[in-house]
């Protein structure tokens, strides 16, 4: 694992570190580690002037904007609580963040982050955020795709199954882009962004 370059338009692009998902039980990083290093990493990103997007998912009472479709694992299911899909509150409220709605796993399908991204010429995206296999798997495959330098906080996202956070760790990321440490990426970031 290694980070090797942020480009001059990099964006921190946060996964699904809201109320009722930071709140589960995540290996291998408890939920508020995720938090206090993606917060580090937000309010590095912030005094370079560059983007921070918080990601959330959300879907209306009825879950009529779910992802429908057959699935072993059964669907999500039932009324969530009040305020479970409010991002916390040791990143929300900035201002010039970019907050992003998704209704499915990954934060490009259905969502305007690709017009946000593009529009503030930003070629490279760090993520961090829950759940390793899920959201930020999910996101981190679209971004390559897109075309995007994708760049992997590990220490700074989880998961429900540590097999799954291991399996797209060590497999999958780095077909997809390079990873690193919070620090490592804080220690390219004060070189290359003063």
């Amino acid at each position: 694992m290694s980070v090797t370059a942020l480009d001059p338009r990099t964006a921190l692009v946060v996964i699904d570190l809201q109320a009722g998902i930071v709140a589960a039980p995540v290996v291998p990083y408890p939920g508020a580690d995720v938090v206090a290093r993606s917060a580090e990493l937000a309010d590095a990103f912030r005094a370079r002037g560059l983007p921070v997007v918080l990601v959330r998912v959300s879907f209306a009472a009825d879950g009529a904007d779910a992802a429908p479709g057959r699935t072993e694992a059964g669907g999500a299911g039932g009324p969530r609580p009040q305020g479970w899909d409010v991002v916390v509150d040791d990143l929300a409220g900035r201002p010039g963040d970019i907050t992003v709605t998704k209704h499915n796993w990954g934060a490009f399908h259905g969502t305007d982050l690709d017009v946000q991204l593009r529009r503030r010429g930003v070629t490279q995206v760090v993520l961090t955020g829950i759940a390793t296999s899920i959201g930020v798997e999910s996101t981190a495959r679209a971004a390559h795709e897109h075309g995007y330098h994708v760049t992997l906080a590990t220490d700074a996202m989880s998961d429900m199954d540590a097999e799954a956070h291991d399996n797209s760790v060590r497999r999958i990321f780095p077909r997809l882009g390079e990873s690193g440490s919070t620090a490592d990426i804080l220690e390219l970031l004060a070189k290359t962004h003063g």
